[in-house]
């Protein structure tokens, strides 16, 4: 059985990251190591970690001073990274650790080079919509309209394109590097290794809402206007080979 490297990038998560991690170590089959990224949260993240899994040699922590943002965590716990096949997720319990299994069949077993989780096959869902809160629902709604434009544009074929949830080969995900910010990067990075003619499945699982601690999306109207003009911007970027 291969190793596999999971990656968790965190800001604020103190709430949430014990028990994710816990999960992890609980449920993930096969050898893995943990890596928790955390970017110096104020609310103690990384001691929480650090106390906590102080004698658990599969569990790794590393905090960055000086600088922030979800894409350059991943990239960072990607060079770190020993494992074959290197696995990140958002860490406020909104995708569940479970599902890693299913993700690394199909990498390990089923022979993909990627395996992502996917909201929009089926037997996937977004079930965030079912929360009640007006731009909680407007996120949802956004991400679906953005998925889908990116399909139409360029990949008829895949349809979670940002999802943020996924399980890939090393020796596929070292040589990228990644770009942009929040979402647009996994766009960019999925197409870039489907056009790489890289086989890649989506695998369903179902997007809960966080129930604890506070959202890194936009949290009015015009943030996730501004936002959406990124990823459409990224997607026409892609389209055109600029």
């Amino acid at each position: 059985m291969k190793t596999a490297s999971i990656i968790l990038p965190t800001y604020n998560e103190k709430d949430n990251i014990i028990e994710l991690i816990s999960r992890i170590l609980e449920h993930v089959e096969g050898g893995k190591e943990i890596i928790v990224i955390d970017d110096d949260s104020p609310d103690g993240t990384a001691a929480n970690v650090q106390s906590t899994y102080r004698d658990e040699t599969s569990v790794r922590l590393i905090v960055r001073k000086g600088e922030k943002g979800l894409t350059s965590a991943i990239q960072r716990g990607i060079a770190e990274s020993r494992g074959d096949v290197i696995v990140w997720m958002d860490c406020d319990l909104s995708m569940p650790p479970e599902k890693i299994n299913d993700l690394l069949h199909a990498v390990q077993a089923d022979n993909c080079d990627a395996a992502v989780g996917s909201r929009y096959v089926k037997g996937g869902s977004d079930v965030r919509t079912d929360s009640g809160k007006a731009l909680l629902f407007l996120h949802t709604a956004l991400s679906y309209i953005i998925t889908r434009f990116a399909s139409l544009m360029l990949w008829p074929g895949f349809r979670d394109w940002t999802s943020g949830f996924i399980a890939v080969k090393s020796g596929v995900i070292k040589p990228i590097r990644l770009k942009g910010d929040y979402g647009e990067y996994f766009i960019d990075m999925m197409y870039r290794i489907l056009k790489g003619g890289f086989k890649v499945r989506e695998v369903p699982y179902s997007l809960v809402p966080r129930k604890r601690g506070q959202s890194k999306t936009a949290t009015n109207i015009l943030g996730f206007i501004s936002r959406g003009v990124k990823y459409i911007g990224t997607i026409f970027r892609l389209k055109l080979g600029l």
